[in-house]
């Protein structure tokens, strides 16, 4: 009897452990890769060549590895800021994973109803080193905004919803407004992996 609540007790604990673990991975913020090269806000970013988008409207764009937890906990905040706000700027997901996934797979399984491209090399491009992230470009195309969505990793907190900020601010011509560092700084995980 003692012996089988101990090895209860180990298991439950391992379990606690493991939970616990992962959720601190989590909390830390994602290591820069050593080629990092920062991209300034404000710089142009050649959309065009990698998806089209209605010119003259912002673009926001979904950085997503369907691997990453931090990815899937944060989709549902990534679909309803692209429902309520279609009218006010373009939404594309980028698909950034190791796995040769097709857009189309991708659309459907997530149940996403904007365009899912499959271009590594736009998250360079923007200066992405890690999923999620949430990119911002305003109607000239240029970077307004590289960073996180939410300081929850559900996304819950609505005080640091910083990807709808940024989007709200870009709507109400308030361009220079000053993110928080928790902001910018990259959560989740690592596309070294997923980039060539």
């Amino acid at each position: 009897m003692v012996l089988a609540v101990v090895l209860l007790v180990f298991i439950m604990s391992s379990i606690g452990g493991i939970f616990w673990y992962q959720a601190w991975i989590y909390s830390l913020p994602t290591e820069l890769p050593a080629s990092y090269k920062a991209v300034d806000r404000g710089t142009l970013i050649r959309l065009e060549k990698h998806v089209l988008v209605e010119k003259g409207k912002p673009v926001f764009i979904h950085f997503f590895n369907p691997d990453c937890p931090c990815s899937r906990f944060n989709l549902k905040e990534f679909k309803s800021i692209a429902s309520n706000r279609t009218s006010e700027a373009s939404f594309v997901v980028v698909v950034l994973s190791p796995e040769k996934i097709k857009a189309e797979e991708i659309k459907k399984q997530f149940h996403l109803d904007m365009p899912v491209i499959m271009d590594t090399a736009l998250a360079k491009e923007c200066g992405v080193y890690s999923t999620p992230q949430a990119v911002i470009l305003d109607s000239d195309s240029r970077l307004h905004y590289r960073g996180n969505y939410n300081r929850s990793r559900y996304c819950t907190d609505k005080e640091t919803s910083f990807a709808l900020i940024a989007l709200n601010q870009l709507r109400e011509k308030h361009p220079s407004y000053v993110f928080s560092k928790t902001a910018i700084q990259a959560y989740g995980c690592s596309i070294e992996n997923c980039v060539e």
